[in-house]
């Protein structure tokens, strides 16, 4: 039961980032955006697959994770590009 709950949890998270994609690749700047935040969020992710890992405690709760990481390393892409475009317009 726990694992669900887990899985619930980091699904709620997930929920969040493909609508932070979209919302960067619309506006097309880093205004607004913490590059801290989502490195914070990214190393969070990292250690929750490590942990799992460690513990030996694989289930396809797992798979979530990974999701998230995925999904945050392209915003923190998306942020680098529409800092490089915000650069551009300011010059």
């Amino acid at each position: 039961m726990s694992q669900l709950f887990e899985a619930f949890m980091v699904i709620c998270f997930g929920v969040s980032w493909p609508i932070s994609i979209a919302k960067s690749l619309k506006s097309k700047t880093a205004k607004g955006k913490s590059i801290y935040f989502m490195f914070l969020v990214l190393v969070g992710y990292v250690f929750g697959i490590v942990s799992k890992l460690e513990a030996g405690t694989v289930t396809y709760v797992l798979i979530f994770y990974i999701l998230n990481l995925i999904m945050v390393g392209i915003d923190i892409g998306i942020y680098f590009r529409n800092s490089k475009l915000d650069k551009s317009q300011a010059s």
